[in-house]
């Protein structure tokens, strides 16, 4: 008997090491002298980096994408976006069924877990709705790419420029290829780009809503009614946290200063680009250094919210974010459950989403405060960078690429956190053990 028969993992632990083993595929092939554009081999610490950064679609890099890597560096960082993004297991699955295997019953119960469906019926059929949306909604998006980049680069170039940067807001990674303008400049060239800026912002969302949420929009259309209580929320979560920040960001940046001399229209497609692109995608349309502490404070609150439960996107969640908002709700007026939309919420639900909330937070003040202490830098800065890790990204304040060997550990475990969820490394580790049922005895306590 093989000893591979004897090993029976759960969907948790085929999840974290499906991620493990693309990151250390892609470092391997990033160390390769043809992944880079000066054909000498990268180092195992930047292949890694940048692998891990890619496959958990956070975007920050410690080399410029555009101008460090070749041609076929720059494509193994695509795919591994384009793997990360989608999920391991999501792939994984498709090829099975292109290839027309039997998709077994721990294939969907895993297939399951990796999308945050409810129950395992239909998965397969999800499988391709999700595969094909996202094929028409990337080539989509990369033609209107194309449009607006064929200005200023020749043909070729601004194809593979449209299709990356589609397939890179898509997934949320924040990875861009325009440091040829200027190292690590991000989209700041385009910050008055109408085109550039709704695509990128429609992209974003698209892919930070959630294939389940897809699914209800192309099942029930305008019939809100009908949706599932966790799209109503999502999609609620998503128009509250893009209209309120951009107002915010009107009013703290883009509302006087040097902005003063530009048009209502590009001072109001700035505020709505800064107020998506936090939750988890990493481009960037102005320079962040100039930024207030208090826009970076609101960057640091949007960063560590993320986007929604099966989506391209990382951090807390929006679904998170909302039940314990409600919660407090129910406390106020003093009600036993926690209601929304006319339904009540399981008590399971407040109790992982506070444990997803303390898990973060602590990761994410532990993070900061480790690298400041490494690297003698101001706590906020450092703050800033561990936000945008653990929330998958990739904005930054530009200290990456100068960190230490042990910084660049922080990051690299925070963005595999973010992206592969608490709850998905606590139950992988926890799986086998046995549960209780007996129950202790009540006695309350005070608190607040």
């Amino acid at each position: 008997m093989r000893v591979f028969d004897r090993i029976h993992l759960s969907s948790f632990q085929v999840i974290i090491l499906g991620f493990l083993l693309v990151i250390l595929l892609g470092s391997m092939l990033l160390t390769l002298p043809i992944a880079t554009a000066s054909r000498e081999s990268a180092s195992f610490s930047d292949a890694l980096f940048t692998s891990v950064s890619a496959v958990c679609v956070t975007g920050l890099v410690v080399r410029d994408t555009a101008t460090y890597w070749s041609g076929f560096g720059q494509a193994v960082i695509l795919c591994m976006i384009q793997i990360g993004g989608m999920g391991v297991v999501t792939l994984a699955v498709a090829i099975a069924m292109l290839s027309g295997r039997k998709i077994s019953l721990m294939q969907r119960s895993t297939m399951q877990e990796a999308i945050s469906a409810h129950h395992v019926g239909g998965i397969v059929k999800l499988t391709g709705f999700i595969l094909k949306v996202t094929l028409c909604i990337e080539l989509g998006g990369a033609v209107l790419l194309v449009l607006a980049f064929s200005r200023d680069f020749p043909p070729l170039q601004s194809i593979w420029y449209g299709l990356f940067h589609s397939i890179s807001a898509f997934c949320n990674a924040g990875f861009d290829l325009m440091g040829r303008q200027a190292p690590f400049s991000s989209l700041t060239s385009y910050a008055a780009n109408p085109l550039v800026n709704l695509t990128v912002i429609a992209l974003i969302v698209i892919g930070g809503v959630g294939f389940l949420t897809w699914q209800d929009v192309r099942a029930n259309g305008r019939h809100l009614r009908a949706y599932r209580l966790q799209s109503k929320i999502i999609l609620s979560m998503t128009l509250l946290l893009i209209l309120v920040p951009a107002l915010l960001f009107f009013l703290l940046e883009f509302s006087g200063g040097e902005w003063a001399g530009r048009t209502l229209g590009e001072r109001v497609l700035a505020s709505l680009f800064q107020s998506v692109t936090p939750r988890t995608a990493g481009f960037n349309t102005v320079d962040l250094t100039a930024m207030k502490e208090a826009s970076l404070t609101l960057v640091i609150l949007l960063m560590l919210t993320g986007g929604s439960p099966g989506s391209t996107a990382g951090g807390m969640k929006t679904t998170t974010v909302a039940v314990l908002f409600l919660s407090a709700v129910s406390v106020c007026k003093r009600r036993e459950t926690v209601r929304c939309f006319g339904r009540r919420i399981d008590a399971d639900a407040l109790r992982s989403a506070a444990a997803i909330l303390l898990m973060y937070l602590m990761l994410f003040l532990l993070g900061g405060l480790a690298i400041s202490l490494l690297e003698d830098l101001p706590v906020l800065t450092c703050l800033f960078e561990a936000a945008s890790a653990i929330g998958t990204v990739g904005l930054t304040l530009g200290i990456t690429p100068g960190l230490c060997a042990a910084s660049r550990l922080i990051l690299m475990g925070l963005m595999f956190f973010g992206r592969v969820g608490g709850l998905t490394l606590i139950f992988a580790a926890a799986s086998g053990k046995r549960a209780y049922v007996s129950r202790l005895p009540k006695e309350k306590i005070t608190v607040g």
